[in-house]
């Protein structure tokens, strides 16, 4: 890798995160173009900056979790199917699913046109509240659609939160417990990979991997606050449609 694909990464990952359009499938896709391999590294990397990105909600929510326990418990709760799924497929994840850019292309361009069904049909009667209502049922049902995501291409934020407006929740309230709900699972993600496969890197690697960090957590503060503007008047068609105008774009440029 270079310095100039590293900021690249970086950025693509700070903006796609917490957008409904799959960072994952993004930087898979981006690593293509930039003829950046599928090995190991590369593959460990793509997560692993994803940590930045997440570090950007603590920075941003700091309030909301060291006002109590409650969040943590609900956080838990939405977190433990994707924790199942991801110990129980690491294996058939990172070698079949992560890089395959025919999975990703056919993800995005699905997943976009579900999400435009979805909320043309989506009928919202905001029966949630704030953060704090969320029961631990409903935390369960999000957890179970986020575990779709590990899929590349699917979009961790658009499976939480097409699950908690199915479910009824505020499309604020799900957008923010979408971004809460990352730091417990990137966590679990990016350090059951570092245990697997840390003890491969050199010391380049390793500076590549904190500038990607750095940059993608700068980046996706200014998209958390661009999402919870765009939220106030906008639904999700949008991204649907670039979801999957992007997979048409990707399949001309690397079938």
């Amino acid at each position: 890798m270079s310095i100039f694909q590293v900021l690249i990464m970086g950025i693509v990952e700070g903006v796609t995160e917490f957008l409904p359009i799959s960072s994952t499938g993004h930087l898979i896709l981006t690593a293509k173009l930039l003829n950046l391999g599928q090995s190991e590294f590369m593959k460990s990397f793509e997560i692993f900056i994803q940590l930045g990105a997440i570090l950007s909600v603590v920075v941003v929510y700091w309030k909301q979790l060291v006002s109590g326990s409650r969040i943590w418990k609900q956080l838990l709760a939405a977190f433990v199917p994707t924790a199942l799924v991801g110990l129980l497929l690491y294996k058939i994840i990172k070698r079949c699913l992560l890089g395959n850019n025919s999975v990703v292309i056919w993800s995005l361009f699905i997943g976009g046109l579900f999400l435009i069904v979805f909320e043309l049909l989506h009928r919202h009667k905001e029966e949630g509240g704030e953060l704090e209502g969320i029961s631990y049922r409903q935390a369960l049902i999000i957890g179970l659609f986020q575990s779709l995501a590990v899929i590349p291409g699917v979009s961790r934020a658009a499976a939480t939160i097409v699950g908690g407006l199915a479910i009824g929740l505020k499309r604020k309230t799900i957008v923010e417990f979408s971004f809460l709900l990352a730091i417990p699972t990137m966590l679990a993600a990016t350090g059951l990979d570092l245990l697997k496969s840390a003890h491969a890197f050199n010391g380049e690697q390793f500076a590549y991997l904190g500038m990607g960090f750095l940059v993608s957590f700068l980046v996706a503060i200014a998209a958390i606050k661009f999402l919870l503007v765009f939220i106030k008047r906008h639904n999700f068609v949008s991204f649907g449609v670039y979801r999957v105008i992007i997979a048409l774009i990707f399949w001309f440029i690397v079938k």
